[in-house]
Formats: structure tokens, sequence, C-alpha cells
């Protein structure tokens, strides 16, 4: 890889990971456990449209890892992970099908996927399938929180452009 290249990546990652714990001190607009905007995912969509998968991945690794290093919370990191894998997945995926336009579209969808990850994590912690009825709020509100972070990631990518 490029110095340039790595360059790029290594400043959207602390990009990302500055939205991340600028969204920490938020007060929870929801008071429903799981329930975030994830703005660090304007970056992340970014990346998925204008990067290789593997170095889109690099910083998605990255930002989820430091992410939970800054704030303390090493403990939630199986639940990011997990939702970031299927968050990005999920992006590739639907990325064949749609063009750059329809952004916010895969910023949608890559949060509903990142909240089915986080169910499925829960799942296997929890050892209990009861946790699945809590899918349906994170799919509505994840469908929300993706539209808001695919608009803003499309605000972004006309402000480069320019």
């Amino acid at each position: 890889m490029k110095v340039k290249k790595l360059t790029e990546l290594a400043l959207l990652t602390a990009i990302a990971l500055i939205i991340f714990i600028i969204e920490l001190r938020f007060p929870d607009i929801i008071p429903i456990a799981g329930v975030k905007l994830g703005l660090a995912n304007i970056i992340t969509v970014y990346a998925v449209f204008h990067y290789k998968p593997s170095e889109t991945a690099m910083l998605l690794f990255c930002r989820v890892l430091l992410g939970a290093i800054f704030s303390a919370n090493i403990s939630a990191l199986f639940y990011s992970l997990s939702g970031a894998v299927m968050c990005f997945v999920g992006m590739l995926i639907i990325k064949r099908f749609i063009s750059e336009n329809y952004i916010w579209l895969c910023s949608m969808l890559g949060a509903v996927f990142h909240n089915i990850g986080q169910i499925l994590a829960s799942m296997l912690v929890m050892r209990s399938f009861a946790v699945i009825s809590y899918l349906p709020i994170l799919i509505i509100s994840g469908c929300i929180a993706g539209l808001f972070t695919g608009l803003c990631a499309e605000i972004l990518l006309k402000r480069l452009q320019n």
C-alpha cells in the first residue's frame, strides 16, 4: 500500500474516531439500549464506495478497536465487531447493485445488518433466542439512523466533488 493511501485511511479512521467520541457525549435520543445514530458510519459508507474492500475493512477494524479502547468499553467490542462485520459485508453486497447516488440506501441497509449482527452476538453471549424480540425496534431505529447517516454521507460526497 502506498504512503498516500495509508495516510488517507489513517485520516479517515481518525475522523471516524473523533465523530464516535463526540457522539458518545450526546445524551441518548431514545432511552433504549443499543439505539444510537452511528455517525461514524458516514466515513464507513464513504469508504465502501471509494476504497478497496480490504482497505475499508482495515479502517473499520481500527475504528471499532480504538473506539472500544478510547471509550473504555472493551466488553462491548464483541458486539461492535459483529455488528460492524455484518454491516460491512451487507454494504459490499448492496454496493454491487446500486450506484453511489443511492449511498443513503446502502447506509440504511448497512445499519439494519449492523443491528442483526449485534442481535446474533447477543444470542451467542446470552445463549437465548428471547433477545430476537428486540430486533424489530432495532431495525426501525436502524433504518432511521442509517437514512440520516447516509444523507450526511451524500452531502459529504457533494462537498468533496466541489
